[in-house]
């Protein structure tokens, strides 16, 4: 259940950014994965390509970065860090 609360907060995020900036389609994903956010970069994929499937942000290019910081403030949760549209 965590893992689907987090990829609705993210995929929310990605199609509120895309739809500001006009895009038709989500090329790349830029995340961060906190340490005890339960999530490998495989397991990650997995639920991306769930929750994208059939949306514009259906088959984006995945940048992923993993945490090893128990003590980091967003340990517990995966971070958006940037994505790029195709207007």
């Amino acid at each position: 259940m965590h893992e689907a609360s987090l990829m609705n907060s993210l995929m929310n995020k990605i199609f509120s950014i895309a739809e500001h900036e006009g895009g038709r389609k989500v090329s790349e994903v830029s995340v961060w994965l906190g340490a005890l956010s339960h999530m490998s970069a495989d397991h990650f994929r997995q639920h991306y390509d769930q929750a994208a499937a059939g949306t514009i942000a259906d088959h984006a290019e995945l940048d992923i970065e993993i945490s090893d910081d128990i003590r980091h403030p967003d340990a517990q949760h995966v971070v958006l860090k940037s994505i790029e549209v195709a207007v």
